[in-house]
């Protein structure tokens, strides 16, 4: 089968699988995101959503968060990993983003990565599910995807993104980035995956070796 025709059918499967889906992060406003993505660094969205409803209501945009402390935003996020530098990171983004950008979160890709812990991904996750902007943001789940699945041979995630860019339609961006870290946490886990069950089992060509442990990826 040729490869377009196979991830055109990957994805249709993926498709009726997950078929309207978004980020797990609660946040109510682009502001209110951009902080829940930075704070999600090697964190789960579960640990995410149990800390910014007290965060928040103390610091509900980016002029409260400015004004306010290191330690008081520590002492709302203590229980994720590097909640120091989180907090120091997001300190220092909300004073960029009243003194660049009136206090607004930019919809543009180079000023958000110009912002204090903002990288490639967070922005990505950013643009797309606060602006529609599409885009594609590679995490662990979608980088052990691609490599199973066959759509990147990539080991990086500027490698897999640059692959799923060529191989999904742009439209799809932000629904495959969506639908792929949804079925990556609920049944091609990275240990222990429910190939069985998988509704894309067809159309992957790794089926049956990742559950043996002898996927190429190695996990993170």
């Amino acid at each position: 089968m040729a490869r377009g025709v196979r991830v055109g059918a990957l994805l249709a499967a993926l498709r009726e699988a997950y078929p309207v889906v978004t980020t797990e992060l609660d946040w109510r406003t682009p502001f209110e995101l951009l902080v829940a993505t930075v704070l999600s660094a090697q964190s789960t969205d579960r640990g995410v959503n149990a800390v910014t409803p007290a965060l928040f209501e103390r610091f509900p945009d980016a002029a409260a968060m400015a004004a306010g402390s290191v330690e008081e935003i520590e002492a709302r996020v203590r229980t994720l990993g590097l909640y120091r530098t989180k907090a120091r990171h997001l300190n220092e983004l909300a004073v960029r983003l009243c003194r660049e950008h009136g206090g607004a979160v930019p919809s543009r890709r180079a000023a958000l990565e110009a912002l204090p812990g903002v990288g490639r991904k967070t922005a990505s996750v950013v643009l797309a599910t606060a602006f529609g902007v599409p885009a594609l943001a590679v995490d662990t789940h979608v980088l052990r995807l691609a490599g199973r699945l066959g759509l990147s041979r990539g080991h990086t995630p500027e490698a897999v993104e640059r692959d799923l860019r060529r191989r999904i339609p742009r439209q799809d961006w932000i629904w495959a980035h969506h639908a792929l870290i949804h079925h990556g946490r609920r049944v091609c886990r990275a240990r222990a995956p429910a190939c069985g069950a998988c509704v894309l089992r067809a159309h992957c060509p790794r089926i049956g070796v990742c559950a043996s442990g002898l996927s190429r990826i190695k996990e993170a």
